[in-house]
């Protein structure tokens, strides 16, 4: 799991690209369903998608901890899948 460094007063994008992973089973296969979470903490301000990727908009954060964002997807051909990322808060 790839940890990612933020500063409590950033906003910033996270990206969640799912194309290889769907192109596997299918060239066509899609994201039909995508639904990001994260832990209590930080704020989730917006989560953009597309076919084959999402966005995680990240603000505010405790410098010192650190937090779980999960991404989850269900795939027009029958797929679900997720992935999570962590976000360590610190001062910049």
């Amino acid at each position: 799991m790839k940890t990612f460094y933020k500063d409590p007063d950033a906003v910033l994008d996270y990206k969640f690209d799912w194309s290889a992973w769907l192109a596997d089973a299918s060239p066509d296969d899609t994201i039909s369903t995508s639904a990001i979470t994260v832990d209590s903490g930080i704020t989730l301000d917006s989560q953009p998608n597309d076919t084959t990727s999402a966005i995680a908009w990240l603000s505010g954060g405790t410098p010192g901890e650190t937090y779980l964002v999960t991404h989850e997807i269900a795939s027009a051909g029958g797929r679900t899948a997720n992935r999570s990322i962590l976000i360590k808060v610190t001062e910049r």
